[in-house]
């Protein structure tokens, strides 16, 4: 098969808790079958699967691109009062070592300082930790989506300014999905505007919560157990479509055929990713730790040495 020209940007693993259905080491071979290159993990709120992910696509040949689909505050992560519970989502992905520290900055922050029902960040640390990081829109519950909906063009686009200016046009991204949803299909006409309005890319993505189209019956089933739910309940919690799956290059062309350069665009920022992880086995952490004590004992082991013979007596 020949290499994709397409790369997934948006992407939940196993890692997703009770979410993402893709189960590492059979996405990566799935990825390498469908002929891609490069594949990006953007989790709900978390880095859990970030190292995994990285071993299991290097394995395969394939770039792995780290990421976080993240959860942002309103207005200030300190907010917690039930007026403040929405979060809307947003896209990053290191482009870099030190995109890959702020990002780790960010979702650690988002637990420590803005965790209320979910890891918040805002924008304050958004402009402090920008560096390295590509941003993309986001889904339909991102900010700048769910004003669309709301019919405010202005507050979208005044939103899609303030995080170019943050991110660089070059580093943000309108986000364009479509799984057959009416929702994402009445905006994309604004997000394109919106785009060219304010002089930034438009980047296609397919919300890849399982791997294969028939895997969304057991999509379905984790959804379930996550919202304590059956299958037979009419008021459960299901996604509307069964297209949120790893598609080929072919299958998401065919979606945006209309927009070709969204699906080009993927490629762009995959050939951002210059980020290589050093990463140590649990021995090697153990012997490290090992060598610090040791090293620690002795000097303990001297200095209390030194002290003694401070106090022997020079007249004995």
């Amino acid at each position: 098969m020949s290499k994709m020209a397409f790369t997934h940007l948006h992407l939940h693993t196993e890692y997703s808790l009770l979410d993402g259905a893709c189960r590492l080491s059979r996405l990566a071979k799935a990825a390498k079958e469908k002929g891609m290159t490069a594949l990006a993990i953007t989790d709900h709120g978390v880095m859990y699967g970030a190292v995994d992910f990285y071993k299991e696509c290097k394995k395969q040949g394939i770039k792995p691109i780290i990421g976080c689909e993240v959860y942002v505050a309103p207005q200030s992560r300190f907010d917690k009062t039930t007026s403040y519970g929405k979060y809307y989502h947003m896209v990053l992905l290191c482009k870099n070592h030190t995109g890959y520290q702020n990002l780790i900055k960010l979702v650690s922050k988002g637990f420590t300082e803005g965790f209320y029902t979910k890891p918040r960040i805002d924008d304050e640390l958004l402009a402090e930790y920008h560096e390295g990081l590509v941003c993309l829109s986001a889904c339909l519950a991102g900010e700048i989506p769910q004003k669309l909906l709301d019919g405010d063009y202005a507050g979208a686009k005044s939103k899609a300014e303030f995080y170019r200016d943050i991110f660089g046009s070059e580093n943000f991204f309108i986000e364009l999905q479509d799984h057959g949803i009416e929702e994402q299909k009445r905006i994309i006409p604004s997000l394109i505007k919106l785009a060219r309005e304010i002089g930034v890319d438009i980047v296609a993505t397919n919300d890849c919560h399982y791997i294969e189209k028939q895997d969304s019956t057991v999509h379905n089933i984790l959804l379930c157990i996550q919202t304590n739910r059956t299958v037979n309940d009419s008021d459960r919690m299901e996604f509307k479509t069964s297209e949120f799956y790893l598609k080929t290059e072919d299958e998401m062309r065919e979606v945006f055929a209309s927009y070709p350069e969204a699906i080009d665009n993927t490629q762009k920022i995959a050939a951002m990713w210059i980020l290589n992880l050093v990463y140590a086995s649990f021995r090697d952490l153990m012997f490290l730790i090992m060598k610090i004590i040791c090293i620690i004992s002795e000097e303990n082991a001297m200095r209390g040495f030194i002290n003694t013979m401070v106090r022997i007596p020079t007249n004995l």
